[in-house]
């Protein structure tokens, strides 16, 4: 059994308190982490079925025991949103699953999402006391996240959270995305009128074209929104801010305020010889085309093209999300071709096993210099480049250098393009008072998110020019209380 006197000199007074049940403590510490139910390998890589299949009551009530009820819960500060994470497993490790949701949903209104596309790994169990101090796996946060949410879903008694008054102020929301979601989400419970304005003809931005359903299903995203609906959110969609309708022609319909999330939906293409050719992808088109479009169907007008070759060049989520896709429309040889080498990739560690256990190749420290078309303009072999890693570059990797007299051929029947995204350019263009970066990102108070144009906030992809579901979503809850500042002191004034 461990010595446990280290907690003593390690953590607060209070923490001493716990220590009073030091045998439990020490039962806790020494219990097993959870593993999550997955589909079959072979299996899931045929149809596009969610791969992570839960965690049964048995294992969610198991798993919430370790949870050490920290006096100082440095979990909490790791979430980009708030979530009292020790309040919600307490109540899963007492039964009571529908209490665990509720308290989710004071401060996260996608939590079934979030359960399963948050790399918590990064983030809440990163800071969990088991990886801080123990030096071990941490508790299972993420896991437990959607436990709690998909039982409330499955038992049909979905709490809707509570609002505010309706105080007449409207409010607009550019985009459906995570960030505008959450915004959404509290601007309502503070009580304005509020709508969303979405470009596509679908709610829920990047959680939708972006995140195929083997890893997000559209009916967990559609459970979410209609909770939105519920609590008084409006939604527009195929309407484009900036085109459709002008910030001018917003504020004259009585929009007080904006919020803008309308993402990085730019893709980045790396300017080689060939990359015009029919077969090469952005990643961004590749997943929107088959998640929203219908491009696995040949019926549909916007097909995608097939082979027995579909080759991915990039090493994060989304080029997971599309060589995973490929392989479930058919391709016989699904390969990752990424500069760097396995353990610099950025895409989660989750995300990498599942594709290694489907099949998808791995070409690890290669990188595309040259596409190469047939007579028809179609791509049909890609020179590739073999790499090295040097010393460590500005984002802490060691950096690709290319070896020389190592370039060589692939065949390939198709390409996807997944290095990157820019923000929407959109709407920085049609405001000429808006400061933006050199990137295009739009510049903000980071602690109200407003911006330069004192009644439009912003944040996510638009701002940082790339960012994860919660981080998003941080932004979202931060500029709903800028926003609900901003207003209150506006009506003080009148």
């Amino acid at each position: 059994m461990e010595d446990l006197s280290y907690y003593k000199e390690k953590r607060s007074e209070d923490w001493r308190v716990e220590l009073r049940k030091t045998k439990k403590a020490k039962e806790r510490t020494l219990m097993e982490r959870i593993s999550m139910l997955e589909q079959d390998a072979v299996e899931r890589s045929q149809n596009i079925e969610e791969v992570n299949l839960g965690l049964t009551e048995e294992m969610a009530l198991v798993e919430a025991q370790r949870c050490l009820d920290c006096a100082n819960p440095t979990c909490i500060t790791g979430c980009p949103v708030g979530i009292n994470i020790p309040g919600f497993i307490k109540k899963i490790e007492v039964k009571d699953f529908l209490g665990a949701a509720e308290v989710l949903k004071d401060t996260n209104t996608l939590p079934a999402v979030c359960g399963r596309v948050c790399p918590q790994e990064k983030q809440c169990e990163n800071s969990c006391f088991y990886t801080v101090q123990l030096k071990k796996p941490p508790v299972a946060i993420g896991y437990l996240e959607r436990f709690a949410a998909d039982y409330e879903r499955n038992s049909g008694k979905m709490a809707i959270p509570k609002v505010a008054t309706n105080n007449g102020i409207k409010v607009a929301i550019i985009g459906s995305g995570p960030a505008g979601l959450a915004a959404s989400a509290d601007l309502v419970k503070f009580g304005y009128d509020v709508t969303v304005f979405e470009a596509l003809h679908e709610i829920g931005g990047v959680l939708k074209y972006g995140i195929p359903e083997f890893r997000l299903p559209n009916e967990i995203v559609d459970v979410e929104i209609e909770n939105l609906r519920k609590m008084g959110v409006k939604f527009r969609t195929n309407f484009i801010v900036g085109k459709t309708a002008s910030f001018d022609d917003l504020r004259a319909q009585g929009y007080q305020a904006f919020f803008v999330g309308s993402g990085a939906g730019l893709p980045r293409f790396m300017n080689i010889p060939g990359e015009n050719s029919i077969g090469i992808f952005s990643s961004n088109e590749y997943l929107t085309r088959v998640n929203l479009m219908k491009a696995a169907d040949n019926n549909y007008d916007t097909p995608v093209s097939f082979g027995d070759t579909i080759a991915v060049i990039g090493g994060g989520n989304t080029a997971m999300d599309s060589v995973r896709t490929a392989k479930r429309l058919g391709a016989k040889r699904a390969v990752i071709i990424y500069r760097r080498s396995i353990e610099e990739m950025p895409a989660r560690v989750e995300e990498v096993k599942h594709a290694q256990e489907e099949g998808i190749e791995f070409m690890n420290l290669h990188n595309p210099v040259e596409y190469i078309a047939d007579q028809d303009g179609h791509v049909k072999q890609m020179r590739l480049q073999k790499m090295k890693l040097g010393e460590p570059d500005a984002s802490g990797r060691r950096r690709p250098i290319p070896i020389d007299g190592s370039e060589f051929l692939m065949d390939v029947d198709a390409v996807v393009v997944s290095v990157g995204v820019s923000p929407n350019p959109l709407i920085p263009s049609s405001l000429k008072d808006l400061e933006t970066t050199k990137w295009g990102t739009i510049v903000v108070n980071q602690d109200t998110m407003q911006s330069s144009v004192k009644d439009i906030f912003a944040g996510g992809d638009i701002v940082r020019g790339g960012a994860t579901v919660i981080l998003a979503m941080g932004d979202g809850r931060k500029a709903a209380a800028g926003i609900h500042d901003y207003l209150m002191e506006k009506v003080k004034k009148n």
